[in-house]
């Protein structure tokens, strides 16, 4: 890691964004420069970092010029139209948006499961969904020891998923209630406090979301195995920050839960909490600023003699995010393909 990088953030003021920030700030990065972008509403602001102020520049076309890592954390719309650009300039670019996931030439990666299609890159880099990537996981070394058939999976999604106005929009929501008040939704469809709704990204005319359907498809991308079966429901509900999951996994044979525990608690990225009879499992709260899947309340699944059932919660914004992107720009260093 002996070659400094000049990098640039796109998303910047974002929750990923700022996440990006804190981990540049909080590991020894070989950094030469580093360029903080946004749109123009965000542009003219300051970030610290490292003991200095940096401004934040507009994204633009030319942006790039001089850049060797670009980390977008930003809608679609923008990884479509300027992620081409960062290319052409000569960046690597790794993007957290969906823009890019599914694209044949485009690798999908959680560091710790396929590290290795790091070698295929073109230029771009996709990150996966933040609920995908716990899920893969903790599934993936299940998988190399009994292979995966089918998966059944509930998520129960944090507000910050949505970004900064539905963390805000949730706490005036909860003073307004408890104060008696009315509620009006502005980022949902429905007032989020003190309720739940099975409705994360716009639906599909064959009743899945697009939230599901992005499950269903990295999933198999990721673990490279088109033809596993994968069902998902996708839950808004009242939290901050952690997105959980309920996983219904049936595999090739039977599985026993102690034998699982056991892959699991060798597995990277991968921390096991699991010992109900003292309340010890994985909740938002205990995942929340930390870098692992939890996983936890492993056990049979009482439908299936080859199925087990899991639970995992894991902080969306770190290593459902930021910090995969880190780790992929680190992986990418270690084997020399930037």
């Amino acid at each position: 890691m002996s070659r400094r990088l000049h990098v640039a953030i796109v998303g910047a003021t974002g929750l990923v964004g700022r996440e990006l920030l804190r981990l540049l700030e909080q590991n020894d990065f070989p950094l030469a420069g580093l360029r903080l972008l946004a749109s123009s509403r965000s542009a003219g602001s300051r970030l610290p970092f490292r003991g200095e102020i940096i401004p934040v520049e507009e994204t633009t076309p030319s942006s790039f010029r001089g850049i060797d890592l670009a980390f977008f954390s930003a809608t679609s719309a923008v990884s479509r139209g300027l992620v081409p650009h960062a290319v052409e300039a000569g960046a690597v670019v790794i993007d957290d948006s969906k823009a890019w996931r599914l694209e044949p030439h485009v690798p999908l990666v959680v560091p710790e499961v396929n590290g290795d299609t790091l070698a295929h890159h073109q230029g771009i880099i996709s990150t996966p969904n933040c609920e995908v990537t716990p899920l893969v996981l903790a599934l993936w070394p299940l998988h190399q020891r009994n292979p995966v058939r089918r998966i059944i999976v509930d998520t129960y999604q944090s507000v910050s998923g949505t970004g900064w106005a539905a963390m805000e929009e949730l706490r005036q929501q909860v003073r307004s209630i408890l104060e008696g008040e009315e509620c009006t939704p502005q980022v949902y469809s429905h007032v989020i406090a003190f309720n739940v709704f099975p409705h994360v990204e716009d639906f599909s005319d064959d009743g899945y979301t697009k939230e599901e359907l992005t499950i269903i498809h990295e999933t198999r991308k990721i673990m490279g195995d088109p033809q596993i079966a994968i069902s998902a429901t996708c839950v808004r509900v009242p939290v901050m920050v952690g997105h959980s999951l309920a996983v219904h996994v049936e595999f090739a044979h039977p599985f026993l839960p102690e034998e699982a525990r056991e892959v699991l608690r060798e597995a990277p990225g991968v921390k096991v909490v699991d010992d109900p009879s003292h309340a010890l499992y994985p909740t938002p709260l205990m995942a929340a600023g930390g870098d692992y899947a939890l996983v936890g309340r492993i056990r049979r699944d009482a439908s299936s003699e080859r199925g087990l059932a899991l639970w995992i919660s894991c902080d969306n914004l770190r290593k459902g995010a930021a910090l995969n992107a880190f780790q992929i720009a680190q992986e990418l260093l270690a084997r020399n393909l930037i």
